[in-house]
């Protein structure tokens, strides 16, 4: 299992567009793929689960990746979210 931190950045927090796109980049991924804050976890290939965190600017979270893709998901999930959140 691959993990990462980061830190919202994005005045409005993870809203509905960007955890859309967040989404669509998790499931052409067969790694799981889960987003922590504050003790909550969520699937980060289900929009709802992502969305009910509730995480706004300046929030901390911290993204795990467990399967035979993690590598390339940290990757491509740790560039997605500096440049869109």
């Amino acid at each position: 299992m691959k993990e990462f931190t980061y830190v919202i950045t994005d005045k409005e927090g993870i809203h509905a567009r960007p955890a859309g796109e967040l989404v669509k980049l998790a499931k052409t991924f067969s790694s799981n793929v889960s987003v922590l804050k504050d003790g909550k976890k969520a699937d980060a290939k289900k929009v709802f689960g992502l969305m009910g965190l509730g995480a706004k600017q300046g929030m901390e979270i911290t993204v795990q990746v467990e399967g035979d893709d993690e590598d390339a998901a940290v990757a491509a999930l740790e560039t997605f979210l500096k440049e869109n959140l």
